[in-house]
């Protein structure tokens, strides 16, 4: 059986999300080729879970009594929005993001490879500790090679450190959590309450137009699907707090569009705000640990019952099942947990028993199941209108890369070069913003007479007040 063209893997997520197929001949995905090297299709992941999240958005704005539109995503530009935090520069000066001096893959004295996820300094602190060592490579490396890989990897896990192992595609199917996952999909959209339809907003100038977010997430997963939903128009606003470290390297990226707020869950007067919020939200985006939000009162059937129509849309590493579906994650461990760096090294000539991880080509799983979860959140808030109904939209890193496995495997081209900032002038916009004058990519989807865009400059976090704008 062919592998599945990009318009294909498009359908079938449309499919998934119980909407209506007729919408599918109203999308065009121009381009053809890799775009960055990988031997896996992550050109066609990106055109077609950014295709899905615009073609939703057209979909919402014509059921509102909009202009029926043709939407495009053409590939180059949506394989390079899958790496946009590669893409800044502030104030003429090119500021990607950045990663911790210690974070990276070490050799272990089993000969196994473990990555350490450190940019929060918490998680580095904890990994330090775990080594009893200095700050430095140097001397994380000297200590990695007295450990075995999998002992420092669970280790890592009981302190609350981000650590995995390297293992290959067949150790994570044979794996515990490998297994749990094998049946997930990439999206899952869940009614959880019942309440009466609740019609989409009257006509507005964009899409989303009405719609309230209150997005509650770090790094780039969860950002990125806030960040989609405020291109299309939605009062998006991101809570954080003072005391939660963050990665600010990706917010002049991941920002744009959102009104930024803080607030302590932990006090008593920073809870009845955000429950006042969530009462008037469409949307509840969070990508904390699963459970962190839930023990703070905010569980989607709490949600559900505060807000009945309300649609919770929630980010995990590992998918909440299984034995590690409460673990600690990020793209890049998940990528070397299950066996994406072992297969790109080999595919690229590596030894299979002596192969040093090698990474896909950007950090493919937060964006694609950052767009996941935009796609899923626009598709739950027209089964509201329809079925009315409170709503459960999951998407996990780990779901997100078992959907890109099986979308197949193509020969990878390793001498495709990464462009550089100044070589794609005509995907990027210059704008304002509390960091600087930004440059960065524009969003790839494209609606003719409703064109994404962002109205609002990325701030620093805390910079708003903690209600909904007028």
């Amino acid at each position: 059986m062919p592998d599945p063209t990009t318009s294909d893997i498009l359908g079938k997520l449309w499919q998934l999300a119980g909407l209506d197929p007729a919408a599918l001949g109203r999308i065009e995905l121009p381009g053809e080729g890799p775009i960055l090297a990988s031997s896996f299709r992550v050109a066609d992941a990106a055109q077609a879970s950014i295709g899905a999240a615009t073609l939703a958005a057209a979909e919402i704005h014509r059921r509102r009594g909009g202009p029926t539109q043709r939407a495009s995503v053409e590939r180059r530009h949506a394989m390079l929005e899958f790496h946009s935090e590669r893409y800044i520069a502030l104030d003429g000066a090119e500021a990607p993001a950045r990663w911790n001096n210690i974070a990276g893959v070490y050799k272990c004295r089993d000969g196994r490879w473990v990555r350490l996820h450190t940019n929060f300094p918490h998680h580095r602190d904890r990994v330090l500790a775990l080594l009893g060592c200095a700050g430095e490579r140097a001397a994380v490396a000297a200590a990695l090679a007295q450990q075995d890989a999998f002992t420092f990897e669970q280790d890592a896990a009981e302190a609350g450190a981000c650590v995995s192992a390297m293992r290959s595609q067949d150790e994570w199917d044979a794996h515990p959590q490998g297994m749990a996952i094998t049946s997930l999909p990439p999206l899952q959209i869940t009614k959880i309450g019942e309440a009466p339809p609740i019609p989409l907003p009257l006509l507005g100038a964009r899409p989303l137009s009405g719609v309230r977010v209150l997005d509650l997430t770090r790094v780039i997963a969860g950002p990125v699907c806030g960040r989609t939903l405020a291109a299309h128009g939605a009062d998006v606003l991101h809570i954080s707090a003072a005391h939660l470290p963050s990665f600010d390297d990706l917010l002049p990226d991941t920002g744009r569009g959102k009104r930024t707020a803080a607030l302590d869950l932990r006090a008593a007067e920073g809870q009845a705000r955000l429950r006042t919020l969530a009462a008037g939200a469409d949307v509840f985006l969070q990508g904390y640990r699963p459970g962190a939000i839930a023990n703070h009162g905010f569980a989607p059937p709490a949600l559900a019952a505060l807000r009945p129509g309300i649609i919770c849309t929630s980010l995990s590493a590992y998918g909440e099942v299984g034995p590690w579906g409460g673990r600690r994650g990020f793209d890049s461990l998940v990528q070397t947990a299950s066996g994406f760096n072992h297969a790109e090294a080999v595919a690229a000539g590596a030894d299979p028993n002596d192969a040093a991880p090698r990474v896909l080509p950007c950090q493919a799983l937060d964006h694609a199941s950052g767009f996941l979860l935009a796609f899923g959140t626009l598709a739950a808030l027209l089964r509201r209108a329809e079925e009315g109904g409170s709503w459960l939209v999951r998407v996990s890193l780990a779901g997100t890369g078992a959907w890109l496995r099986g979308l197949g495997r193509v020969p990878g081209d390793w001498s495709l070069k990464e462009p550089k900032l100044g070589d794609l002038a005509d995907l990027t916009e210059t704008t304002a913003s509390g960091f600087g004058r930004l440059t960065a990519l524009r969003h790839s989807g494209v609606l003719p007479q409703t064109p994404p865009h962002w109205t609002l400059p990325a701030m620093p976090l805390g910079s708003h007040p903690a209600v909904w704008a007028e």
